[in-house]
């Protein structure tokens, strides 16, 4: 693994260290050099010999089949041509091969890509989309917690033609999100009382959710996306809002959701209650439901909610499961634990 030091590393080398079928031999990173990992993640302490090491990208994939990225946006686009040329497995957390266009990079990510030949040639890791092309690559972009989030909450209404224009969608998310060093908007006591939104209608994850609904088969789709910070460390829950014909029943967006997600090992689609960040906070599961409005002259609202946590289904358990899938082992591998409760 190559940038172990933050929360998502974190996550990603305790469910390393536990899966059956793999075994970690470094982690790279640009701090905590030759300090233990569990000094920096104290849940590790006496789990593993390995420590924290100072290595090139070169040096990190010698010898192995993957190399995990836990490194930050514009920095794993750096690293991966290295990567490439010794012929490894990556799978990058990052958001610096979801996107397919140099420009919209740009835009939303504040810096020209420094390898836009490299655009468009990673697997997008959403397995629930792209589980048969995860198998048969070698590069995936795993994709951000929010656009996780999002698209597990629309992919089954994809075919209606009700994703035809702007759709309305509210994230809430936990601190754990905006990485390990403290800033303003995550010093605890601030962030314990409040709640704020931040890069409405601007967020970076817009442009992905957007591309991968479009290529999933919805038409004209548009994200209007306002994500607002929450007094909780780690989850999200997304609150969808979309007006479809007044003729919609209810059996019909069940059906929907039942297809979809009938056989899918880490997405509970829920009739009895909606989603709650405490029924998958510390699990790689994902929880989506609905709710109806009445109807009116000629529509109804549909409420779609998904929640997961940000740091497992929408960060290191999904990469996990996309370098499962890379592997050829059952991608549920290390991942099918369920959070506590309560």
């Amino acid at each position: 693994m190559i940038g172990g030091s933050g929360y998502g590393g974190a996550e990603m080398i305790r469910r390393l260290l536990q899966h059956p079928e793999v075994e970690l031999v470094r982690v790279a990173s640009a701090d905590h050099i030759g300090e233990p990992l569990g000094a920096v993640h104290l849940p590790l302490t006496g789990r593993t010999h390995l420590m924290f090491e100072g290595i090139s990208a070169a040096e990190a994939a010698k010898g192995v089949d993957v190399v995990l990225l836990g490194l930050p946006h514009k920095v794993s686009a750096k690293v991966a041509p290295d990567l490439i040329a010794a012929g490894v497995g990556i799978v990058d957390m990052s958001g610096d091969f979801r996107l397919n266009s140099a420009a919209q990079y740009e835009e939303f990510y504040g810096a020209p890509h420094p390898h836009p030949e490299l655009l468009g040639t990673f697997v997008y890791g959403l397995p629930e989309l792209n589980r048969d092309k995860l198998r048969q690559t070698r590069r995936v972009a795993s994709p951000g917690c929010f656009a996780t989030c999002i698209e597990l909450a629309l992919l089954p209404l994809v075919t209606t033609g009700w994703l035809n224009g702007p759709v309305h969608v509210q994230g809430i998310t936990g601190s754990s999100g905006s990485g390990i060093a403290p800033t303003a908007g995550t010093h605890h006591p601030t962030r314990a009382v409040n709640l704020k939104s931040y890069k409405p209608l601007a967020h970076q994850h817009t442009p992905e959710i957007q591309q991968t609904l479009h290529a999933a088969g919805a038409v004209n789709f548009q994200l209007r996306f306002v994500p607002v910070s929450a007094p909780l460390s780690r989850g999200i829950l997304a609150t969808a809002f979309l007006e479809v014909p007044a003729a919609v029943t209810r059996d019909e967006v069940v059906h929907l959701f039942r297809t979809k997600y009938a056989q899918e090992p880490f997405v509970r689609y829920l009739e009895d209650r909606l989603p709650e960040v405490a029924a998958v906070s510390n699990s790689n599961h994902a929880e989506v439901g609905f709710a109806l409005g009445a109807a009116g002259a000629e529509t109804k609202t549909l409420c779609v909610q998904a929640a997961l946590d940000n740091l497992i289904k929408g960060g290191a358990g999904q990469a996990i499961q996309n370098m499962n899938l890379m592997l050829g082992l059952p991608e549920t591998m290390s991942l099918q634990d369920t959070g506590p409760w309560p």
